[in-house]
């Protein structure tokens, strides 16, 4: 368990230097060392101070600058049995999203032609299942060599998985398995019940046991509290190691869902939120996920100072809207960021 019980740490603390914990800027070493009230402090900071930590923990780890884009398909859309309170894709919310079969190898490997072309270089598969069935694992493994042939990293998320699934994806190729925490384990029955934590965290471990990178975030804004989300943070942060990817979401509140009205989340909160993720997890990909689209540019913008360097890129995430391909790359062209491939040349144009 966490140590949630440590002695808060005065500001003055943090403010002549960041107390890292020892290993923490190591992605081979899980620092195993923030303790929820450390990170309860970072989110305290004076927002100029937060940024500024964030960006030099950016600067030392990705020298580069490089924004990673990834593009994010449903291969298997809707009908899921889990009750997801944020998910438009639960078969037992009445919303617009229709349950469709498994997609064709053929059309797969099309849209993954597309997302290269428009300059992505992971390609992300999400399936609605609450586990996939060991049929369903042949048919994910004949879509990961294609892709792979392409060129680009692979990604899937396909829900709770066993040793022996994962281990199947680990040798068809599959880079990166996500599975998201969500949120911290004391809110989590506020939001799922069909799925325990303790199955999120044995997916994952069956997962690094098999030798694969850990896509792991979860989404920000579902009504939790600051020091919930300093806890999720921290069971990221202290996972063994932590993740490679930390996909941040802003809650996209879904008609038919029961957070379709939750109350927005104050976009510096976001922001923050970002930028401990940046400075908790200094070597990972923290991403943009979902929600950006409600952000705008500007949030954005402030996200990418406080240490975001990866976006799921193109028109759509599962079945919630994105900003347009064009639109993002005019956004980096404008904040003079580089996208992964290109960082070794020219800005982005």
């Amino acid at each position: 368990m966490l140590d949630t019980q440590t002695a808060e740490k005065p500001l003055t603390h943090f403010k002549s230097k960041l107390d890292l914990p020892q290993g923490a800027d190591s992605q081979t070493e899980a620092s195993g060392a923030w303790t929820v009230t450390q990170i309860e402090a970072l989110f305290a900071l004076p927002f100029n101070e937060l940024m500024l930590k964030a960006q030099e923990t950016h600067q030392a780890n990705f020298p580069d600058g490089d924004v990673e884009l990834a593009t994010l398909i449903s291969i298997k859309t809707g009908g899921c049995p889990e009750d997801c309170g944020y998910c438009p894709q639960a078969a037992r919310y009445d919303t617009d999203v229709k349950a469709n079969k498994l997609m064709d190898l053929e059309d797969v490997l099309v849209a993954a032609k597309a997302a290269k072309a428009a300059g992505s270089n992971r390609f992300c598969m999400g399936a609605a299942w609450r586990e996939p069935k060991d049929r369903d694992i042949e048919k994910v493994t004949a879509m990961i060599k294609g892709v792979k042939a392409l060129g680009l990293e692979t990604c899937a998320t396909l829900g709770m998985l066993e040793a022996k699934q994962a281990q199947a994806l680990q040798e068809a190729g599959l880079d990166f398995y996500n599975h998201n925490l969500d949120t911290s384990e004391d809110f989590y029955r506020s939001v799922i019940s069909t799925r325990g934590y303790q199955d999120r965290l044995d997916t994952i471990s069956n997962v690094r046991a098999a030798g694969m990178s850990v896509c792991c975030g979860g989404i920000v804004g579902m009504g939790e509290s600051r020091q919930q989300r300093a806890a999720f943070l921290a069971r990221l942060a202290n996972l063994s190691p932590y993740p490679e990817s930390v996909p941040i979401n802003h809650l996209v509140p879904v008609a038919g869902t029961p957070l379709a009205d939750q109350a927005p989340l104050d976009p510096l909160e976001f922001v923050r939120t970002i930028a401990v993720a940046r400075i908790t997890m200094p070597r990972a990909r923290v991403r943009l996920s979902a929600g950006r689209q409600e952000l705008g540019r500007a949030v954005q913008a402030m996200c990418f100072l406080a240490g975001a360097n990866s976006i799921f890129y193109g028109e759509q995430l599962l079945t919630t809207a994105n900003p347009e391909a064009e639109q993002d790359r005019e956004l980096l062209s404008e904040l003079g960021l580089k996208t992964k491939q290109s960082c070794k040349s020219e800005v982005l144009i």
